[in-house]
């Protein structure tokens, strides 16, 4: 008389098998889930970093050679720790340029928030043309 079906040990071997493919499959999701959260985190700083730089790309008369730096409200981080710096400087400007003349800043902005237990960071950069008035010659210069 034969008999079919699995024998214990055959059971056994099967089953180790599928716990180590489910706990494999379930480190992969978790994996996943933690580089989903961290690029959302990326993807709306790097959002609200492009809002201000436009900020500052528009207002000419943005205080040059000073930092600027505020956070961002956390309405709009979803939470998150996060804020920006920047500087803005004369990038060139002719020798002898007076009013009406053109010069052509720089504006340096460092964007940072909190992920985790660590502080990350990027940098921007972008230069705008901007027409000179007279408050921007200095002291003493007349022309």
């Amino acid at each position: 008389m034969s008999r079919r079906g699995f024998t214990l040990l055959e059971m056994i071997v099967a089953t180790t098998i599928m716990g180590v493919a489910v706990i494999g499959l379930l480190s992969g999701i978790a994996s996943t889930t933690r580089n989903a959260a961290r690029l959302r985190d990326y993807d709306r700083v790097v959002q609200l970093a492009r809002l201000r730089m436009n900020d500052l790309l528009l207002d000419e008369r943005a205080a040059r050679d000073t930092v600027i730096a505020s956070n961002f409200d956390k309405a709009l981080t979803g939470g998150l720790d996060a804020g920006w710096r920047a500087t803005i400087s004369v990038a060139e400007q002719a020798p002898s340029a007076g009013p009406g003349d053109f010069a052509l800043d720089r504006i340096q902005m460092e964007v940072w928030w909190i992920s985790g237990p660590q502080r990350r960071t990027f940098a921007l950069e972008s230069y705008r043309r901007r027409t000179l008035r007279p408050e921007d010659m200095p002291p003493g210069v007349v022309r």
